[in-house]
This record gives C-alpha cells, structure tokens and sequence, in this order.
C-alpha cells in the first residue's frame, strides 16, 4: 500500500512520519505484541480473571491481552482510538464474519466488543449507559515511561473510562521498569539521540520509579498492589527485531527528525550487543504494573 501520513497518537501535537501502518500493525501483531504474554498473565493470574470478569481494555491493540481474558471465560471490551490498523487485527482475532461462509473469530461465542473510539463509546458498544455499563476490571497494558508525555495521555483515558467501571473495579496500569533491569533501554536510546527536541518531539525517555503512582493518583485510583513482572524481547533475527521494536512507534519522532534509512541503521547497530551466535536476539527486561481500586 502507499505509505501515508498518521498520527501514532493522535492526541499529542508531534508530528508523524510516513509509514505503512498495516505493515506496521501486522508486525506488532506477529512479532511484538507477544513479548508482553508473561505481564497480562501475572495480571490475570493475580486478579483471578474468570467467568464473573467484565473486562474493558483501554488502546487494545490487535487484542493478544483481550484474546487472553476470553480463553479464561471473561465478558471482553476493547478501545482503541490510536491505531485503526491494530484494531482491525484484532477483530479478526475476536469476532465473526457474519457473511455467508465467513470465517469465525477464535473466541466468537464469548461476549466481545470492540470500540474504534475514546472509553466513553464502551457504554453503548455494551448496550448500556455510563451508569449501568460497570466494568469489573480496566486495564491498560499498553505500557508508560517509554515516551515523553505518555503519562498525561493515560489519564485522559482513564478519565473516559472509569465512569463505565463498578465502585472497587480494580484497574491496571503497566510500564516499564528501571533502566538498569531493562536490556532494550540501551537500544531505545537511539530514538531519543535522533529524535529533534527543538520540534516538540515525544522521544524516548527513561522510566521513572513513580509513574504508574502519579498517573493513578491524578485519576483519583487507590493503589492496592504492584509487581515486576520479567517480559525478555527474544527475536528471530536482526530483521525481525528492527521491524518490532519499530512497531512500537517509539521511534516515531527520530524517523521524522532523521529518515527510516538512518533509523534502522542506528537501530540494527544498537542491536548488535544483543545478538547470540546462532543469529537470535535476546534482551531481557522487567516491566512494572500496578493495580489500583476504583473509590
């Protein structure tokens, strides 16, 4: 397809570089998306998810964590505003065709919904109104302390989505952990050295201790446990790992201040430390989530 212009998150005011975006979510969906299995197992692990589960997640992606709760028998919502492309992977993951000789999702019988929009939309893809639509629990795995302002884009969504939760939903919010504890971080590096400062770009940044707190906070959550969680980005080859680690958007700002050639160079170079004898890619990590109690 054409590359085009998009905003990998619309509500922020950097500007976005031309890419293929269903290339792009095709590679989070087959490459990447997967590195954060062992997070949404923790999480659903820990809270029991089950049949009793009415689970909204917010920015959904191609629906790896959705797919997750479903098998385990819970009632799923998905909301994703930021990437159509994602979204529509994960439709063909989570919901029939209807068409005559339509293929079927992999968890059709269970209660899927899927909302390309802002929270608030979960309460009418429910059937039900923002007083009624009560989610047992809210997450959102995408995780912060990757990009500068990732943080304040979390609580806006938190804002459209917790009038839709019950009184003690429990809502999760994930992020990266320290730097030293995450072997990607030095490769991540590489977005904040190219991106352009001077632009208002939203680079790379290192994770902060607190951030997962303030965010909760802000959004007046009380916080009722955390856990580090070890997520390692294990990958094929060289390629493979460019093409994943690029899905993730965080080097969005450097490919505008610079051009994808140069990204990928700088990248594939970053990537080297991390390649075994047998041409794999291994780095491992520790991502951080915390669950927080809706008042």
């Amino acid at each position: 397809m054409t590359p085009t212009l998009v905003r990998q998150h619309p509500s922020h005011a950097d500007p976005a570089p031309r890419v293929d975006l269903s290339a792009r979510a095709r590679d989070w969906s087959e490459i990447q998306e997967r590195m954060l299995v062992p997070l949404y197992e923790a999480v659903y692990d820990r809270l029991e998810v089950g049949p009793a589960t009415r689970l909204l997640g917010l920015r959904c992606g191609s629906g790896l964590a959705l797919l997750m709760a479903a098998s385990r028998g819970a009632a799923i919502t998905g909301a994703d505003s930021a990437s159509p492309e994602r979204l529509a992977l994960a439709r063909e993951r989570l919901l029939p065709d209807p068409s005559p000789g339509g293929r079927h999702g992999t968890h059709a019988r269970t209660a899927a919904k899927l909302v390309d929009g802002p929270p608030a939309e979960a309460a009418d893809a429910d059937g039900a109104d923002a007083e009624t639509a009560t989610y047992t629990l809210v997450t959102a795995f995408e995780p912060i302390g990757g990009l500068a302002g990732d943080s304040e884009g979390l609580g806006e969504l938190l804002a459209g989505a917790l009038p839709l939760a019950a009184r003690g939903a429990a809502v999760v919010l994930a992020g990266w952990g320290p730097p030293e504890r995450c072997a990607t971080s030095s490769v991540l590096r590489v977005a904040a050295k190219l991106a352009d400062p001077l632009r208002g770009a939203r680079s790379w940044r290192p994770a902060r201790r607190d951030d997962l707190e303030e965010v909760a906070g802000r959004a007046g959550l009380k916080p009722d446990g955390s856990g580090r969680v070890a997520c390692p980005f294990g990958y094929a080859d060289l390629d493979s790992a460019v093409r994943g680690l690029l899905s993730t958007g965080l080097f969005d700002a450097a490919i505008t201040a610079t051009d994808a050639k140069q990204v990928d160079k700088e990248l594939t170079e970053a990537l080297h430390p991390h390649r075994r004898p047998d041409g794999t890619v291994w780095m491992p990590n520790v991502f951080r989530y915390l669950i927080a109690r809706v008042p």
